[in-house]
């Protein structure tokens, strides 16, 4: 349980998916108050509790909520649909309502809360300021230093190096691939690639993540040289077990993008403030940038990144994946 602190308010907090009946009378005990659930508002959407999906909403009852009532709000994957009569409110959120979802985001967890706000001290409690989780990645992006790089020697590319970037708060790692020597006094042939454990290492056919991973590298081995930043954002931010998740939405007829709301979450989670910051520590400022997604274009773009020219990035679909690759297409302005 953790206490998030907003201008003098605060909440005693715990992700929805690790709720207990024990711990909903601890908070409750603790707090002096009957816990509430938070959620995003892609997952208030879904449920048609609120239609803006911009704000997170605060869940509350008549009755204390219990553990099963928790679970069918906050979890998709769940077949009981949520309970009628419940209390929806979609205004004047406190700040560290926002702070709740963000902090299970961060965690990697499904964006949901149980949270009883309260005015006792609870000194024994970890406590952390809601603006303090909110702005937690910038800050991170921001102070990516070099900490390790050495020689690798890949399959398509012998003259190739890794070089890694961690935030000072020692928290995850991003990492370089840089292929031959590229010149920074022009364009770098550049690819900015979120993990994917199961295309990557597994070859996973349910998406083309491996076959661009690959296809970059050997491009740009064939091209003189480059850069991959190998980013860890899995499954566009929302983490591989989410992503286990919405693959689990997805059989059940859900495309990719409805999947990540019926989680919770964001069309894509992802920043580019990491891949910024990586460029700039690399000393490249000017990027050719493969790639069919424009929101990366735009990304960089926002970041101080000259992008000046996007290159296409295509590979053939497979039975498995001609519907994942439709979606983006269609409904996330891919271009193949």
């Amino acid at each position: 349980m953790v206490v998030q602190a907003d201008d003098g308010a605060k909440a005693l907090m715990m992700a929805a998916e690790g709720i207990s009946a024990e711990a909903l009378t601890r908070m409750a005990r603790l707090s002096g108050t009957d816990p509430v659930v938070v959620l995003s508002g892609q997952r208030a959407e879904v449920l048609g509790m609120t239609p803006d999906a911009r704000s997170v909403v605060l869940i509350s009852a008549a009755e204390p909520l219990s553990v099963n009532h928790i679970t069918r709000l906050s979890d998709p994957l769940n077949p009981e649909k949520p309970d009628a009569g419940l209390t929806v409110r979609s205004t004047d959120i406190p700040d560290w309502a926002q702070g709740a979802v963000a902090l299970a985001k961060l965690s990697r967890l499904l964006p949901a809360a149980v949270v009883a706000p309260t005015t006792a001290e609870m000194a024994d409690c970890f406590h952390v300021s809601a603006a303090d989780v909110l702005s937690y990645r910038p800050i991170a992006a921001r102070s990516l230093k070099r900490v390790a790089e050495a020689r690798v020697p890949l399959a398509d590319a012998e003259d190739a190096r890794v070089v890694a970037f961690r935030p000072t708060d020692g928290g995850i790692e991003h990492l370089a691939i840089i292929v031959g020597h590229p010149d920074r006094d022009h364009p770098v042939l550049t690819r900015l690639h979120s993990e994917c454990f199961t295309g990557d290492l597994l070859g996973s056919l349910r998406c083309d993540c491996g076959d661009q991973l690959r296809g970059a590298i050997s491009q740009l081995s064939k091209s003189g040289g480059g850069v991959v930043l190998y980013l860890a954002q899995e499954g566009r931010g929302i983490g591989l077990i989410n992503k286990l998740r919405a693959y689990e939405l997805q059989d059940a007829g859900f495309d990719t993008l409805d999947a990540n709301h019926q989680l919770g979450f964001d069309d894509d989670e992802r920043t580019y403030l990491p891949a910024a910051e990586m460029l700039r520590l690399l000393g490249i400022s000017q990027v050719r940038l493969l790639t069919n997604n424009p929101a990366k274009v735009e990304g960089l773009a926002r970041h101080g990144v000259q992008v000046t020219e996007r290159v296409p990035h295509v590979f053939p679909s497979n039975g498995h994946n001609a519907r994942y690759l439709r979606t983006k297409a269609t409904r996330s302005g891919h271009l193949f």
